[in-house]
C-alpha cells in the first residue's frame, strides 16, 4: 500500500470517528500553536517556571523553549511544531524588524527547519548563525532568521514576544506557517 492510499485511509476512519482532519491536536490543549499571552518555559523543566529575559544567556547558543498557557498551567509541548529556539543579543544589532518582534533583546523561532523538518538546533557562535545539521542551511536570528546558506527555501518564522508580568510572553501568532516544504 502507497502512503497516498494510507493516508486517505487515515482520514476516512477519523471522519467515520468524527475527528476533523487535522487529527486530535485541535482538542488537546498542549498540541494547540502558542497564543498571545502565553509565558515561555525551557523545555524539559518539570516545574515550568516561566522565563525572564535575563534567564536567556547574551549572544549564546539558544534555549529550546515551549508556550504555557498561564491560568491553565499546560505547556504546549504536545507537538513538535511548537518548540522554540530563545536567544537574546543586544538590541542594537537586531534588525528592525526582528527589533520589533523581540522583547528586551530576546528573540524566539520555531525549532522547526524549513527545508525537510529537521531540528535547527545548531548554533555556529563565530557566525552568530543557528545552523540546521541535516542539510546544513543557515539562519540568521539578529535578521528575522534570514535564510543565509543551504537549501532552506524560507526564514524560521517567529514568534512575537513581549515582557507580561515580568515574563517572556507570546505577543502574537507564529510569522508564517511552522513546517517544512513537501516535495
Amino acid at each position: 500500500m502507497n502512503r497516498r492510499t494510507l493516508m486517505k485511509l487515515g482520514l476516512a476512519a477519523g471522519a467515520a470517528a468524527g475527528l476533523s482532519p487535522r487529527g486530535l491536536a485541535e482538542d488537546d490543549p498542549a498540541s494547540l500553536r502558542p497564543r498571545p499571552g502565553d509565558w515561555l518555559v525551557r523545555a524539559g523543566d518539570s516545574g515550568a517556571t516561566p522565563l525572564e529575559a535575563r534567564d536567556i544567556p547574551p549572544a549564546a547558543a539558544p534555549i529550546l523553549a515551549w508556550a504555557m498557557d498561564p491560568a491553565a498551567r499546560i505547556v504546549r509541548s504536545g507537538s513538535r511544531l511548537n518548540r522554540l529556539l530563545l536567544q537574546r543579543f543586544d538590541p542594537d544589532l537586531l534588525s528592525g524588524e526582528t527589533r520589533d518582534r523581540a522583547a528586551d533583546g530576546v528573540v524566539a523561532y520555531t525549532a522547526i527547519c524549513t527545508h525537510t523538518g529537521c531540528d535547527t538546533t545548531d548554533w555556529l557562535a563565530d557566525e552568530q548563525l543557528l545552523s540546521c545539521p541535516c542539510h546544513f542551511s543557515k539562519y540568521d536570528p539578529k535578521a528575522s532568521a534570514m535564510v543565509v546558506d543551504g537549501p532552506a527555501p524560507r526564514p524560521l518564522p517567529a514568534l512575537p514576544l513581549k515582557i507580561a508580568e515580568g515574563r517572556l510572553a507570546v505577543a502574537a501568532p507564529f510569522t508564517a506557517r511552522v513546517g517544512f516544504e513537501q516535495a
